[in-house]
């Protein structure tokens, strides 16, 4: 009977340590002769779902990095061509809250997700991103934040949050600000959760920097691993980048649907405005946190002219609508696929304002603020 028992002790140890090694596996990291390090994200089932322990990983390797002298550059890519990362692993997450509303996961995600993001922004070796394939929601965080975003042919963007009952979060309001139109392409991109599905939109409305054709993404790689860094290494690779990048053929259609947009979304524009200016054109949205981000851009005054300062109002947002919202309203579209979320309120009229309000302020104080 002993050596039953310990077998199975045995066996469940082994069983757990294999768990721990998948997971360490989703998020592969390695540093190249030439100082080039490289993290692989290598879950294709899950189009590259990010997860509480891929967050950790991936931060670790960049902390680490970051004050390494031996590491020049970071190279994110895929092991997958059909997704860089298609967001979080929200399913994950509504599984816990089903299981214990109390649970503390969601917090721990949102610090780890919004940690990573402000790390990823304030970088300061070149941090490059191969966004080939679906890049939505934390994807588009993972890589729309750095300083080389390479998009190819076959690059899928969005922020599909306000599908699924969420805001588009990620810090997506503050990259809006900088887009075409004072921010409103970018707010226009957030709000209705529309895909961009060609390199000539992505480069416009600034997600991407370089387009690059997904059959020059394997050639690229490997003159940046044979590549001898010099005491710039951003130099290093804007030259590097200028050899195998283009300008994408076709024109943005953004760009020519530019007036349209800005009346819609422009900075100055309520909730309500924006609605009746959207029925014109048959589209729905909201728009209060985009607005804000939009008029603080470029203003040194105001806490959302900074990315931490968004992260930080983003956070608040998040914690306080998260449960309602991941619970209640995103099973309908990701978990049981009904593509019937229940909406509460069921409409813009039944909005209380005030609540929404209460949304953007500081946190209880038993609840403690992202530090970043």
């Amino acid at each position: 009977m002993r050596s039953l028992f310990g077998a199975s002790q045995i066996l469940a140890k082994s069983s757990s340590f294999a768990i721990m090694a998948a997971m360490d596996e989703f998020v592969k990291g390695s540093v190249h002769p030439n100082g080039v390090a490289v993290i692989t994200l290598d879950r294709p089932k899950a189009l590259n779902a990010m997860n509480l322990d891929m967050d950790i990983r991936y931060k670790k390797f960049l902390d680490e990095w970051e004050s390494d002298p031996r590491v020049k550059c970071v190279l994110v890519d895929s092991s997958s061509p059909r997704a860089f990362c298609a967001g979080m692993d929200i399913k994950g997450v509504v599984a816990e809250i089903q299981k214990d509303k109390n649970t503390p996961l969601v917090q721990k995600v949102f610090t780890a997700e919004y940690s990573l993001i402000c790390k990823i922004s304030e970088y300061k070796k070149p941090y490059i991103s191969f966004m080939d394939g679906i890049t939505m929601g934390f994807g588009i965080g993972l890589s729309g934040h750095g300083r080389y975003r390479i998009i190819t042919e076959r690059t899928v963007l969005a922020m599909p949050e306000n599908g699924i009952g969420l805001f588009p979060d990620v810090g997506f309001a503050y990259i809006a600000a900088q887009s075409p139109g004072g921010g409103s392409v970018g707010a226009s991109l957030g709000m209705t959760g529309k895909r961009i599905s060609t390199p000539a939109d992505a480069v416009y409305v600034g997600l991407g920097t370089h387009f690059v054709p997904s059959g020059s993404l394997g050639p690229l790689k490997e003159a940046l691993l044979a590549t001898t860094f010099s005491e710039d290494p951003h130099t290093d690779m804007e030259a590097l980048l200028a050899k195998y990048s283009s300008n994408p053929e076709s024109e943005s259609q953004l760009k020519l649907l530019l007036p349209h947009i800005v009346s819609c979304f422009g900075a100055n524009k309520s909730v309500n405005e924006t609605i009746e200016e959207l029925k014109k054109y048959q589209l729905s949205s909201e728009a209060l946190h985009f607005s804000r981000v939009a008029s603080a851009h470029g203003k040194e005054d105001s806490e959302l002219s900074t990315l931490s300062g968004v992260m930080k109002t983003e956070y608040r947002i998040a914690l306080r609508s998260s449960y309602e919202m991941i619970c209640r309203r995103c099973t309908g579209s990701l978990v049981d696929k009904d593509q019937n979320p229940k909406w509460n309120p069921a409409s813009l009229e039944e909005v209380d304002h005030s609540a929404v309000e209460t949304l953007f302020g500081p946190l209880s104080p038993e609840v403690e603020e992202l530090r970043v």
